[in-house]
């Protein structure tokens, strides 16, 4: 587990709250086709122990820093609206994967920060996967972790070695265009394309040199800030496909290294620009 002497306080939080919201997770799992689930919209699952989840997180975060405010994906905005400190929180990310029986999903909570020009910027993050007993975290000037051991992004600068990581859009999704016509220029250039269905795994995933690489279009907030301060303090970058903030552009999200992550947002950009254009052609 992640060493508190190496924690700051802020973490220190977060992790105390993710392991216990984590515990309850873990007997929910053990249970799950006794859980009640609804549907927020097609292929978007939100299950009891979501909302259970959520309601642990926002308690024991909010006891311990009761100035910060919540963005959470279940229950929307918490706190003051010229808040300083905001976590960010997916309480369950990966609910399709949990609901049935899956052990890759994993809780997600991002530290954001206000600056004075009315911007904000990620701090730290902590992404938990429970059933694997893996704690990923990270501070900005402080580097990347799993547990005790610090992350690096893979080395891997050939992409015909390079093993990527993305989410499969499903029926009713946006952006299936884009991804078919990415999909398509990049499979030929590949040792190959994971979907594990969890962006935030996939992320840490990154950080931790699993994957070279990780793309996404239509992320929420939630499912990528902690994640986005990972792979930068694990050595990565991580932008939108035009080589924008990922945080600030519409959920559109590429991840690598230094030699592959250019090469990826190449191909995504000319995915999506394939797209566009087949469009045009179709209305017109």
């Amino acid at each position: 587990m992640a060493s508190p002497a190496r924690l700051s306080p802020a973490l220190n939080v977060v992790v105390s709250a993710v392991q216990k919201a984590g515990r309850r997770l873990l007997r929910d799992f053990a249970e799950v086709e006794q859980l009640q689930v609804s549907s927020k919209g097609p292929g978007d699952f939100v299950s009891q122990a979501d909302l259970r989840a959520e309601e642990t997180l926002r308690h024991d975060l909010g006891r311990a820093r009761p100035n910060f405010a919540f963005l959470m994906e279940e229950s929307g905005t918490h706190g003051a609206e010229d808040w300083e400190w905001r976590w960010v929180v997916d309480p369950l990310d990966g609910t399709s994967n949990f609901l049935h029986g899956i052990p890759h999903w994993a809780i997600s909570v991002g530290i954001e920060k206000r600056l004075e020009d009315g911007r904000s910027e990620l701090v730290a993050g902590v992404i938990y996967n429970p059933a694997a007993n893996e704690i990923f975290w990270a501070e900005r000037g402080v580097g990347a972790f799993l547990n005790d051991r610090r992350l690096r992004v893979s080395g891997r600068k050939d992409m015909r070695e390079a093993l990527f990581a993305t989410g499969i859009p499903f029926a009713a999704a946006p952006r299936r265009a884009e991804f078919t016509h990415t999909l398509a220029r990049l499979m030929p250039q590949v040792a190959g394309i994971r979907r594990f269905g969890a962006a935030a795994l996939d992320l840490a995933w990154v950080a931790a040199g699993r994957y070279d690489g990780y793309w996404e279009l239509n992320l929420k907030k939630w499912d990528m800030a902690a994640g986005l301060v990972m792979v930068r303090e694990a050595g990565g970058f991580i932008t939108d496909p035009q080589g924008g903030d990922a945080f600030y552009s519409e959920g559109n999200v590429v991840a690598g290294n230094q030699a592959l992550q250019g090469k990826l947002r190449e191909v995504v950009a000319e995915g999506m620009a394939a797209a566009e254009a087949s469009r045009q052609r179709q209305a017109g």
